[in-house]
């Protein structure tokens, strides 16, 4: 199997440290590659190894299989936002993707016979037939896809590697993409920034009902028949308790919430007052919805997420959904994460359904060991806000007038955004930039909106109110921008390509500048600055909502 990436002068010699030599290392005829490099020990932050994985020790493998006819789905995918095309507004639903685009009844059935024959049990095949999960041991694992497991200590916790790259035998080469699951080193992390002493002079925390007319939402109708999802993690019953509380007090109808539990169940609560936002600031940006799917998965690694990611997609219940997490885009690169997750957001597009992402809270330097900080780490961009199929949300201060009013946005210094060096830009995003355009590279964020902890949301954390920021807050603003766009107008399909319609390159779109964005031109987030037109530090810019949904419907 190959793929084909690129890798800026700044990526080159971090990717060569981190995949090692023996990432290229194929001795044996009888195995062949996939996209799960090695993690060798000498690359992690603050490892410190703690010898062979224990034989017995439980592995959860997930083993991504290709997509058939790439080239034919990103046509269609293409084709359906064409109001000149016959495909317009036709979206796929999961047993037609499955049938045309996931892998083969043979391919399946292949792969799952090698796990029965490797020692695995509770064998699942995902509907889309591009995930399939087994439960082994780590002696099962190693051996079935010819790698060391590792055990290492990692910021207090006790973590797993793999320290070769994994194999499959060749029978399966170019069906199974990657094997996830042989680290457990590689996990996300929320977006979320709190405000720090002294305050600046501004400082003020905005309700959801502040947003709508900030960003002119309540001009729009709310998103009564549009159905949203958030991707969390762990135990969800006081997020849910924390939602009635803030509907309440913010003066908001109570939406329907239905829990969706994708692997096993966690008692964990770390991330509460992440979830929390995301549920509070999606449903109250939307003014409503007809329904709100909270997906909860087992932990924030890299296999759990692809499975809620496809779980959502499969699905397909949710027409758009948020997640407020991130990671250095290098890790899923090396775990073949990336892979898997591309094109479960691919599939996703082809069914009329956009996935929103937080770009990140370390500005154009993406971090590599701690989980904020500017600057820290490499001149790389989060994951998965880097997927071409996947609308990364950036970061801005808000700053209203003495009216309450919309006074004006400047780059939030920590937002995340720049050029990712693994990713490839897609035609409706080289369109916006020559320098895309050129170097056929992604860029970060696609637009941006509120994220500035200093200007944040006053989030129902257990009870009580209090300030919260970063852009795990600009993504859910942006999910509920969307829904009042898509209740309207359910043909909308997948976001990207609609809103860099809007966009010619000039600065202006029919009566409205950018089509419904506002234009930041102040600030910078490390390496870029702000600029007139589309820039690699709030892309499109933020969004006017009445302006932009107008836009939508001609």
């Amino acid at each position: 199997m190959t793929r084909s990436h690129r890798f800026g002068v700044a990526a080159l010699s971090m990717a060569a440290t981190l995949l090692g030599s023996s990432v290229f290392a194929q001795t044996l005829t009888a195995w062949a590659p996939t996209a799960t490099q090695a993690l060798p020990l000498s690359t992690l932050v603050s490892a410190t190894d703690l010898g062979p994985l224990p034989v017995s020790t439980p592995v959860t493998v997930r083993l991504g299989l290709a997509v058939q006819n790439k080239a034919a789905l990103l046509s269609l995918v293409k084709a359906q936002s064409d109001p000149k095309s016959a495909s317009y507004g036709k979206f796929l639903t999961p047993a037609q993707f499955a049938t045309s685009f996931g892998a083969p009844a043979a391919q399946v059935s292949a792969v799952v016979q090698y796990l029965q024959s490797a020692g695995f049990g509770n064998i699942k095949v995902e509907p889309n037939n591009l995930i399939v999960s087994a439960d082994g041991t780590a002696a099962q694992a190693s051996a079935a896809f010819n790698t060391p497991l590792e055990k290492i200590s990692q910021f207090g916790k006790q973590v797993y590697v793999n320290t070769s790259a994994a194999q499959v035998p060749a029978s399966l080469g170019g069906i199974v993409t990657a094997v996830l699951g042989l680290n457990t080193a590689g996990q996300m992390k929320p977006n979320l920034a709190l405000p720090s002493t002294p305050l600046p002079q501004y400082a003020v925390s905005y309700t959801p009902k502040q947003f709508q007319h900030l960003y002119s939402a309540d001009y729009v109708a709310p998103a009564n028949n549009a159905t949203i999802a958030i991707m969390a993690e762990g135990d969800m019953t006081g997020v849910l308790s924390d939602l009635r509380l803030a509907e309440a007090s913010f003066g908001l109808p109570q939406v329907p919430v239905e829990v969706v539990q994708v692997g096993l169940a966690s008692p964990d609560v770390s991330g509460a007052d992440e979830w929390d936002m995301d549920t509070q600031y999606s449903t109250g940006m939307a003014g409503n919805v007809s329904k709100l799917y909270l997906y909860a998965t087992t932990s924030l690694s890299d296999s759990d997420l692809a499975l809620e990611f496809s779980r959502w997609a499969t699905d397909n219940k949710a027409k758009a959904a948020s997640a407020s997490l991130g990671e250095c885009e290098a890790f899923p690169y090396l775990d073949g994460s990336m892979l898997v997750d591309d094109m479960i957001f691919l599939e996703a597009a082809a069914q009329g359904q956009t996935f929103f992402a937080s770009s990140g809270d370390t500005g154009s330097f993406c971090s590599v060991g701690t989980p904020n900080g500017v600057p820290a780490g490499a001149p790389l961009v989060e994951y998965p806000a880097a997927s071409p199929y996947v609308v990364g949300v950036g970061g801005t201060t808000l700053l209203a007038n003495q009216n309450g009013n919309y006074n004006q946005e400047i780059t939030w210094y920590a937002g995340g955004g720049g050029l990712s060096q693994f990713e490839g830009a897609t035609f409706w995003q080289k369109a916006a930039s020559p320098v895309l355009a050129q170097s056929n590279t992604r860029s970060v964020p696609d637009i941006a909106l509120d994220a500035d902890p200093y200007t944040g949301a006053s989030v129902y954390v257990n009870g009580a109110a209090e300030g919260v920021g970063g852009t795990s807050l600009s993504s859910p603003l942006a999910l509920g921008i969307w829904a009042r766009a898509v209740s309207s107008n359910p043909n909308l399909g997948f976001a990207p390509i609609r809103l860099y319609s809007l966009y010619d390159g000039t600065g202006v779109t029919g009566a409205y500048p950018y089509g419904g964005f506002h234009d930041i031109t102040v600030g910078s987030n490390g390496l870029y600055t702000a600029l007139p037109g589309f820039d690699f530090t709030t892309g499109l810019g933020s969004v006017i909502v009445d302006q932009l949904t107008l836009a939508l419907s001609r």
